[in-house]
């Protein structure tokens, strides 16, 4: 047992994090598993299954959980088997960005209408904030 306070601190903090990380890593590992489970028996959700584990591997990877690497090393292994059995993952779908000619061609949108603003009603002059001094530089004086 600890004797310095932030020690003891740290202690608590530390068993706090590992209940937390428990979790992540619990889930990631339960994913990974039913999706290999899913590979070898070749069932109709195996792609579901393997995308659930791959999003779990990200969130545990993204907690600090599971080291980024170990995340992608444990990814890329489920996908080749996944593209072993011919099953292709959904790919994101990326938008090229529009060429000058592009934005030309395209109608732009009328922005919606204003309401109208209400007339502003007169503030109360302000008081004179008098300006402050700079403080004084204290020397010590050495002897």
């Amino acid at each position: 047992m600890a004797n310095i306070k932030s020690q003891i601190k740290r202690n608590r903090q530390n068993e706090k994090r590992r209940v937390r990380n428990r979790t992540f890593r619990g889930a990631a590992r339960t994913a990974v598993n039913q999706a290999r489970t899913a590979l070898e028996d070749n069932i109709p959700e195996t792609k579901e299954a393997v995308m659930l584990a791959i999003s779990m591997l990200d969130k545990a990877a993204a907690m600090g959980v599971v080291h980024a690497n170990n995340a992608s090393r444990r990814k890329g292994r489920l996908m080749k088997q996944l593209a072993a059995l011919g099953i292709q993952p959904a790919a994101k779908k990326i938008e090229e960005p529009k060429t000058a000619v592009e934005e030309v061609a395209e109608p732009k949108k009328k922005a919606p209408a204003k309401k109208a603003a209400a007339p502003k009603k007169e503030a109360a002059p302000k008081k004179a904030v008098a300006e402050k001094k700079p403080a004084a530089k204290k020397t010590a004086a050495k002897k």
